[in-house]
């Protein structure tokens, strides 16, 4: 508790926002970029000065780029990709254990893609940059953190200057003052080490097996890379170690450290140099170093998402190991997540219970992945000979379970049907083909726009009464026809079979697809569409129009219109 004497930076609130984003990495600035094209009144606080620059997540899937797409340049982001076909897993001897097959296609891209980091996130920052609702405060970090019957107080201060936050809290000291502002919601994207966790109280479960690699990511020279360019883990109890590629022009090197051996001597260009010669006979003359850093593999879970108006996401809810390659991906998806509900619930729309199907939805999601990635990392890291023989004789036997299918949203916002039971396209990412509506051509979301999306084979509109055809519209859900015949309302030409081919498979007659892309609910024929479209009004948490003019007003984006 401050004295009397001691100036609580809290008092001074100089703006107030509708959201703040705390952290500038993959969620925050997914989270950053989809609020403020939807109009609201963002702060971005992020502690680094500058982006960072350097690769550090190598992978996204389709869904993950179809979400990047929404946020930035895609062609951008991902002029450097690389399709990934297969991911594989050997032993010591270089025998085959596992290979996670990666073919296909996902949300209109392929399935799987190597990436360079910073061209992901400086396309979507370019897209932030336009936006002149969106305040970016970078070089600054938040020190203080307390719920107000308005919403968040929040106090940070420059990088260079702040103390601890829980210490400057207790004793109201720093070395400048600091800059305090409120926001209706904040979300805490701050890392593994989240300030805003922390200032909560927030425990973290941790599912063990802590190990510490070495990430030695080069820039290609000379032809020696192709060889490289086949993602293989070798599951060596003597030393673990992996290469991959980093989009199509470079190449992440790892190497696992044993107990007792020194960061700092890993850390040193020297040794990687001399381990890459003596393992894969390759030098200076084949690669550039661009970063050497150890990093500590884990696997956290915060044991809530949500405290109040405060809601977490990326590596300060979940941090997982990296064998599945879906970190930064589980990022993403909590950053479009949370967009598109705190969109309806600050323009009013829907209720704030709305907000509690952000961690029903995402945490059984995310668990799922860390689980199956903590199984690969139990595979790659054995050290034990008896026990990695014994792995090794189970893989030849095929006496290992085989991976389970990829998770799909389950709870929250999805249709059940009446005996509870989801369909098998229910939760899962919806197609996106390359269509031709009138003069324009492109990618579905290109064309179509973002948000919900009501897709048929028929015009759904005979099929639906006055208010559910007024919720759509209020809802902002585009309605696309698939039909050859551009006169009919809604028409959209598929250039490819991708969604036609997906409907046909799944026997879907019309599907609801949300802003995140995931599959709300589908039906047999659009006769039957009416149901639908009336449980993802109660799922939502929707607010009639007799409520929503009698309530105050919500957003600054209200405020300012």
């Amino acid at each position: 508790m401050m004295s009397n004497q001691q100036h609580n930076p809290a008092d001074d609130v100089q703006a107030f926002y509708d959201v703040a984003v705390i952290g500038y990495g993959p969620t925050g600035l997914v989270a950053a970029s989809l609020l403020g094209q939807a109009g609201y009144r963002v702060v971005v606080v992020e502690r680094w000065p500058t982006m960072y620059g350097l690769p550090r997540l190598t992978h996204i899937d389709g869904e993950t780029a179809r979400i990047v797409q929404a946020c930035g340049d895609i062609d951008q982001a991902m002029r450097d990709s690389l399709a990934l076909h297969t991911y594989h897993y050997v032993n010591a001897a270089g025998e085959l254990l596992l290979e996670l097959e990666w073919k296909g296609k996902q949300c209109g891209y392929t399935a799987h893609n190597s990436i360079y980091q910073p061209d992901i996130e400086d396309a979507i920052h370019d897209r932030v940059a336009t936006l002149p609702n969106v305040e970016l405060l970078r070089g600054w970090e938040a020190v203080f953190l307390k719920q107000t019957d308005d919403g968040v107080t929040v106090a940070i201060q420059r990088t260079n200057t702040a103390k601890d936050g829980a210490q400057a809290a207790k004793d109201g000291q720093w070395a400048e003052p600091a800059k305090s502002f409120g926001a209706r919601y904040v979300i805490g994207a701050d890392g593994a080490n989240s300030f805003v966790r922390r200032s909560l109280g927030i425990e973290r479960n941790d599912f063990g097996h802590k190990h510490r690699w070495l990430n030695l990511d080069s820039e290609n020279i000379s032809d020696a890379a192709e060889r490289f360019k086949l993602l293989t883990i070798f599951c060596d109890p003597a030393r673990g170690h992996m290469y991959m590629p980093i989009g199509d022009n470079r190449t992440r090197f790892e190497v696992r450290l044993l107990d007792g051996e020194s960061i700092e001597e890993w850390e040193d260009p020297a040794t990687g140099w001399r381990w890459l010669r003596e393992k894969y006979g390759v030098g200076p003359e084949d690669f550039k170093f661009l970063r050497n850093v150890v990093y500590t593999f884990q696997t956290r879970m915060a044991e809530r998402w949500r405290e109040g108006n405060v809601l977490l996401g990326g590596d300060a809810a979940h941090a997982m190991m990296p064998y599945m390659g879906q970190g930064a991906c589980s990022g993403m998806r909590d950053g479009i997540n949370l967009a598109w509900k705190l969109d309806l619930v600050l323009s009013g729309r829907a209720s704030a219970a709305l907000l509690d199907s952000y961690e029903a939805e995402r945490r059984p999601h995310a668990q799922q992945i860390m689980e199956m990635s903590l199984f690969l990392g139990q595979v790659t890291n054995e050290d034990d000979l008896q026990k990695a023989a014994a792995r090794d004789e189970a893989f030849r036997a095929r006496a290992m379970p085989p991976m389970p299918p990829f998770p799909k949203v389950e709870n929250g916002v999805v249709h059940h049907e009446a005996d509870g039971s989801l369909l098998a396209s229910t939760g899962m990412p919806g197609p996106q083909a390359r269509v031709r509506r009138g003069n324009c051509e492109g990618r579905l979301d290109e064309v179509v726009g973002n948000g919900f999306l009501l897709v048929a084979h028929a015009d759904p509109m005979p099929f639906l009464n006055p208010g559910q055809r007024a919720f759509l519209t209020q809802l902002g859900c585009r309605v696309v026809v698939l039909s050859d015949d551009e006169q009919v309302s809604g028409a959209v030409i598929e250039l490819d079979d991708e969604m036609s081919g997906f409907m046909a498979q799944h026997g879907i007659g019309a599907y609801i697809g949300r802003p995140d892309f995931v599959i709300f609910g589908s039906v047999p024929h659009v006769s039957e569409l009416a149901a639908l479209v009336d449980d993802l009004r109660l799922k939502l948490h929707w607010i009639e129009d007799e409520q929503r003019n009698d309530a105050p007003q919500h957003s600054s984006k209200e405020r300012a219109a």
